[in-house]
């Protein structure tokens, strides 16, 4: 679009209307998102786990006596620190029943039907094979806690003074909870029932279809062809989940979201993309509203409890490399589109496809434009994953330096996660902070780019660009996030340990996350298939994409690498040394 037309534009926006509230997506997907968060809490609130805040109250009092009591965590407050983190207000009843109906396709590895159906013989086969392994390490867990409790007394008949016996106490302990971790793993595979997820997956599917079909009639999408198509795009989605849930799948970091842009993008440009399905393909719809749950679980509590050299580098690398990169594609690369320029760039800096979304909503990149930054992203989260972890066990870098690394660095979330648990707890516990504080830039990205593509790139020399402009551009739906963000923060503070108990592991990982995934799958899905190669395919003259987000890339690694470094092992080395001990 010339210069002229988007001026144009910009003087015909007209005022607010108060029917945007129920006529524009970005409003639905924050009336439906808070929906879902204020059943979850109707639906756990009123029923906690039995006697939790006595068990709370003794489990706190004991951690409490402990570290007043030894220079480490004694067997004591891990034992009742596992008791404290054993109240999951998802393991009741309730929670239960609502895990069935928001569950995926499990793992398998020798059949796909693995994933969807185990059949009673099935299971007493896993758990012949598996009883053995965990009965042996049930006896491991034995030794190595007799162990820990001899190194334990030794340390403490010496009144916790002698640093080499408080030293073997540690690591004694350490040795115990690898061994009872080891222990857990295998107690699943040794408990397995038969499992048939097939009818809650169709009940699934019905009751998001109508979830999202309240808000198509007032959106003027055609009602009866969403609800139509929606079944081919959730048929897609289990697939995904399907391919991605395979064991040699999940080793090399090729998960469901990138099965479903697969699926979709296969389809959509071979067979093409049937159009009794084009009024289900609804992507902002279903990625908006996944936004705005995901808003829930960015508590500021995990700032805290990671401090400054956290936030510090998280929140200045972040736009450094976002403001960088977007120059250097114009720049250097010379890209011709801008908004393809600044939607990688968002996507590479910030944290992948969410920042996408709500980056190319400001700057109104095209859907093909969206489609490049995701992909991409699926594709570097997947090599990253597994060699960023890798190399920092090679070298030998501190964990808790190398989960800030990867925090910073590789874009999804969940990637995050499953590549700092190849650092340890510590390692695991700052990569997922990190990233969970870089997430909260989403908004202000989305704020900033919205300013400048209305004060500098769509506008015209002379003409002065209306405040109601730069909020006509603002992404709605990441008010709702924010939104989100700070209401359940605030609860959780409020509430204590309880809040941990009840919103965390409740309301959210026991509800509003696991549909939280389904839209997000859906959204990816529905990427692939609305997209087409022969329009992407002008967006890589010259691989410019590809140039800009390797660059953009390296230049992130490089400056995250070393403002970690910085703030963990120089700056802030007590906060690192405290979270190695605990």
């Amino acid at each position: 679009m010339a210069a002229t037309e988007k001026s144009e534009v910009v003087v015909d926006r007209g005022k607010w209307e108060w029917s945007e509230l129920w006529k524009k997506e970005d409003w639905w997907a924050i009336w439906l998102g808070f929906i879902i968060l204020i059943v979850g809490l109707i639906i756990f609130l009123p029923r906690p786990p039995a006697d939790m805040h006595e068990k709370l109250a003794r489990a706190e009092a004991t951690m409490s006596a402990e570290e007043a009591r030894a220079p480490f965590d004694t067997i004591e407050w891990h034992q009742a620190n596992d008791t404290k983190s054993g109240l999951r207000a998802r393991n009741e009843p309730h929670g239960k029943t609502l895990e069935k109906w928001t569950q995926k396709p499990g793992r398998w590895s020798a059949s796909p039907l693995d994933s969807l159906y185990r059949s009673e013989a099935a299971a007493a086969e896993i758990r012949a094979k598996a009883q053995p392994a965990y009965e042996a390490a049930q006896e491991v867990t034995k030794a190595a806690l007799a162990t820990a409790r001899e190194a334990q007394a030794a340390a403490e008949a010496a009144g916790f003074a002698n640093r080499e016996l408080n030293s073997q106490a540690n690591a004694a302990i350490r040795e115990w909870r690898g061994a009872r971790d080891k222990e857990r793993s295998l107690r699943g595979r040794a408990n397995t029932q038969a499992d048939n997820k097939i009818p809650y997956l169709f009940g699934a599917m019905i009751l998001i279809m109508l979830f999202f079909a309240a808000g198509t009639r007032f959106m003027g999408i055609n009602t009866a062809q969403f609800i139509k198509g929606f079944w081919f795009v959730f048929l897609l989605a289990i697939i995904a989940y399907i391919i991605g849930n395979n064991a040699t799948m999940r080793e090399y970091g090729f998960g469901a979201l990138i099965w479903g842009i697969v699926l979709g993008l296969l389809i959509s440009n071979t067979l093409g993309t049937p159009n009794f399905v084009k009024s289900a393909i609804q992507t902002e719809y279903f990625i908006k509203t996944g936004l705005v749950l995901l808003g829930a679980e960015i508590l500021f509590s995990k700032m805290v409890a990671i401090g400054l050299p956290g936030i510090v580098t998280a929140w200045l690398v972040t736009p450094t490399v976002l403001i960088l990169t977007f120059i250097f594609g114009q720049k250097v690369l010379k890209m011709e589109s801008k908004t393809l320029n600044i939607t990688v760039s968002a996507d590479m800096s910030v944290c992948g496809v969410s920042a996408a979304i709500a980056t190319a909503a400001a700057c109104r990149a095209t859907k093909e434009e969206l489609t490049i930054a995701v992909g991409m992203s699926m594709l570097f989260t997947a090599v990253m994953m597994i060699a960023l972890p890798t190399f920092i066990v090679a070298i030998g870098l501190n964990p808790v330096w190398g989960g800030a690394w990867i925090g910073g660095t590789i874009d999804a979330t969940g990637a995050v996660v499953a590549a700092g648990a190849f650092l340890g707890e510590a390692g695991m516990f700052v990569a997922a902070t990190v990233k969970m504080i870089q997430n909260i830039l989403i908004g202000v990205i989305a704020f900033a780019v919205a300013v400048y593509w209305c004060a500098r790139v769509d506008c015209v020399a002379g003409q002065q660009v209306s405040p109601m402009e730069i909020w006509y551009r603002f992404p709605k739906f990441v008010l709702g996030f924010i939104a989100a963000s700070f209401i359940f923060s605030t609860m959780l503070v409020g509430m204590g340990s309880a809040g941990d108990v009840m919103i965390d592991q409740g309301v959210l990982r026991g509800f509003s996350r696991p549909l939280r995934d389904w839209f997000f799958i859906m959204a990816f899905v529905s990427i692939g298939l609305s997209a087409d190669f022969r329009a992407l395919a002008r967006h890589f003259t010259g691989g410019k994409p590809v140039i800009l987000y390797v660059c953009g890339q390296c230049l992130n690694l490089l400056l995250t690498f070393l403002v970690a470094g910085l703030m963990f092992m120089v700056v802030f080395r007590s906060v690192t040394d405290s979270l190695l001990a605990g």
